[in-house]
């Protein structure tokens, strides 16, 4: 492994005994997560799954037009692909590279293997599997009860909570995506928080300067999301 990488920069695999993480690390394989690449598309078999270190991937819904929505975010708290262990092999969402970096991937059949040896890996896995779920439901809540404002304020914090920057490279484009809204709505609702000295945006670049003010102008929703993983994932050497 090379000396500034580590799977010990994910955190589920960070908290693993001692004697499951040696038996799994020969599986493992680093490999550079670009921005805006698909890890995998809908309906199609997965062949990996991948646990985050300094990247964030983006689990998108897409529709018959095109048009698409994040269902949730995934950085280094967490793993890509959970269908292949839930018995699924297939989803109808895609995964994209929302913030570019590194990422742990281990075969398909090999995580299978793994899980079904009903060890610490498996309870963990699914404890992060239902923190996942709590996600993905208030995203949806939210993207139909609170405005844009604090979607992105949301939005930003479940970033910054999986990245160990503050500093976040995206295109307007690509956050209309992420939010499902268009484009000129993303532009009037980070100039707010510009102007309100939370953030600084300039050429793709987001920089938070205030990170108390986003939590405090953001819904509810981030704060039910981050208790949940905080409730499910508290102590991970017990799991």
């Amino acid at each position: 492994m090379p000396e500034n990488h580590s799977p010990h920069q994910n955190h589920l695999l960070a908290a693993l005994p001692p004697e499951e993480y040696a038996r799994i690390l020969p599986m493992m394989e680093l490999v550079t997560m670009p921005l805006e690449d698909v890890l995998y598309e809908s309906g199609v078999q997965m062949r990996h799954v991948y646990f985050p270190t300094d990247t964030i991937v983006s689990l998108l819904y897409v529709m018959e037009d095109g048009s698409s929505a994040e269902i949730a975010v995934v950085g280094n708290e967490g793993v890509v692909g959970i269908s292949l262990f839930m018995g699924g092999d297939t989803t109808p969402s895609r995964a994209v590279v929302q913030s570019a970096g590194h990422a742990y991937r281990v075969k398909a059949q090999l995580l299978k293997d793994e899980f079904h040896r009903a060890g610490p890996m498996q309870r963990l896995l699914l404890r992060y599997t239902q923190a996942l779920l709590t996600q993905m439901a208030q995203t949806a809540v939210c993207n139909r009860h609170h405005s844009l404002d604090q979607q992105l304020c949301r939005w930003l914090l479940l970033s910054l909570d999986r990245l160990c920057s503050s500093d976040l490279v995206m295109t307007q484009e690509l956050i209309a995506n992420m939010l499902g809204v268009r484009r000129e709505g993303v532009t009037e609702a980070a100039g707010n928080l510009q102007r309100a000295g939370l953030i600084e945006y300039h050429r793709g670049r987001i920089t938070v300067l205030d990170r108390p003010g986003l939590e405090a102008r953001t819904c509810e929703c981030y704060g039910v999301v981050k208790k949940e993983f905080d409730r499910l994932l508290p102590d991970f050497h017990k799991l």
